[in-house]
C-alpha cells in the first residue's frame, strides 16, 4: 500500500482587496513525504476556494503519515449544456492596415494584388474578383506563440496539434485592478487540466495607446507559469501586450514563455473581451493556418459560450 501524508501547519492568509484570515492546526493531504511552503500555501488557498490571495505565511509545519482523506479542489465546468442555446465571443482585434501592436515594431500594411477593375479582362461580362494581400509581421494583432517561437526545435504552426488550439473547454482568471505580477497563489484555486486558461488583468483597455507598453503591464509570472505546465494546462491567453514581464528590471528574461512552450503549451497574447466570459463553462478556440516554419500568427480567437 502507498504511503499516504498530511500536513499540519498554521497559516496566515491576506488578500489582495484587503482583510485576511488565519488558520491553526489545519490538516491537509499532501501527495508526498515533502512540500514546500509556498507549495502547501497554493494547495490551502485551492482547497478553500480563496480568491484574490496576495499571501500565504507558513508556520510550524509538520509532516503525519496518515491515510488521506479526501480534499476538496474547486472542479470547472465542462462546456456548454447540450441542447442548450449558446453564444460567440469575439475575443480577438480587427487587423487594419497601419495598426500598432507592439510599440515600435512594424506595422501591417494591406491593400490589393489584384483589384475589381484590373480582373475584368479576366473574366465574362459582369464578371470581377479582388485579391488582398498583406505584409505583416507574424506578431500581430491578437496572435498565438508555438514551442517553435521560443526553442529552435519546438513545434510550429503545422506541428501544434489542434486539440490544443480548438474547442478547449475554459476558464477565466480575473485579476486584481492594479495587479503587476499574476501569481501561483491567484492560480491556486482553479482547476486547470486541460484547460484553456485566460488571464483577464482589463489591461486591453489601453491596446492602441502608448500606455499598452507601459513597464507596469500585468505578466505572469516564472513561478506561476510552471505550476501551470505542471498541473496540464491545454493552453494560457492573456489581454496584455505580454505573458512574461518586459519591463527593464526583468532583463530580458522571458520564464513564462520559456516554461510554458518547453511544455508544448500554446500562448495566445492580446486577448480582449474577456470581461465578456463567465467564470467556465465556455469552449475556447484560436487557430491559426497550418505554416510550416512559423512559430507565431494571427488568429480570431471566440469563445463558445451557455447563453
Amino acid at each position: 500500500m502507498a504511503e499516504e501524508w498530511r500536513a499540519q501547519f498554521d497559516a496566515e492568509v491576506s488578500f489582495a482587496n484587503g482583510g485576511g484570515l488565519r488558520t491553526d492546526g489545519f490538516r491537509l493531504d499532501i501527495p508526498g513525504r515533502e512540500i514546500s511552503d509556498a507549495d502547501l500555501g497554493a494547495l490551502l488557498v485551492r482547497h478553500l476556494g480563496l480568491l484574490m490571495v496576495a499571501e500565504v505565511r507558513i508556520s510550524n509545519k509538520t509532516i503525519i503519515q496518515e491515510p488521506h482523506k479526501g480534499g476538496r479542489g474547486l472542479a470547472a465546468t465542462e462546456g456548454a449544456t447540450a441542447g442548450g442555446a449558446r453564444r460567440l465571443v469575439e475575443l480577438s482585434y480587427v487587423i487594419s492596415d497601419g495598426m500598432v501592436t507592439l510599440p515600435g515594431w512594424p506595422a501591417p500594411r494591406i491593400g490589393d494584388w489584384l483589384t475589381f477593375a484590373a480582373s475584368r479582362g479576366n473574366y465574362a461580362p459582369g464578371t470581377e474578383f479582388r485579391v488582398a494581400r498583406v505584409d505583416m509581421i507574424a506578431n500581430t494583432g491578437t496572435y498565438l506563440d508555438t514551442p517553435a517561437h521560443r526553442w529552435a526545435d519546438g513545434a510550429d504552426l503545422s506541428g501544434v496539434p489542434l486539440d490544443r488550439l480548438a474547442d478547449l473547454p475554459g476558464i477565466v482568471v480575473r485579476v486584481p485592478a492594479g495587479t503587476r505580477a499574476i501569481d501561483q497563489l491567484m492560480l491556486a484555486p482553479y482547476d486547470v487540466a486541460g484547460r484553456a486558461v485566460l488571464l483577464h488583468t482589463g489591461w486591453d483597455a489601453h491596446f492602441g495607446t502608448d500606455r499598452y507598453g507601459a513597464p507596469e503591464a500585468p505578466h505572469l509570472t516564472g513561478e506561476a507559469a510552471r505550476a501551470l505546465a505542471e498541473a496540464g494546462a491545454a493552453l494560457v491567453g492573456i489581454d496584455s501586450i505580454n505573458i512574461d514581464d518586459m519591463s527593464p528590471a526583468a532583463g530580458g528574461e522571458r520564464p513564462a514563455h520559456s516554461s510554458l512552450l518547453a511544455a508544448g503549451i500554446p500562448i495566445v497574447e492580446h486577448l480582449t473581451g474577456l470581461d465578456e466570459l463567465p467564470p467556465d463553462g465556455f469552449r475556447f478556440t484560436a487557430a491559426p493556418p497550418r505554416v510550416a516554419g512559423m512559430g507565431t500568427f494571427p488568429v480570431r480567437a471566440f469563445a463558445l459560450v451557455d447563453a
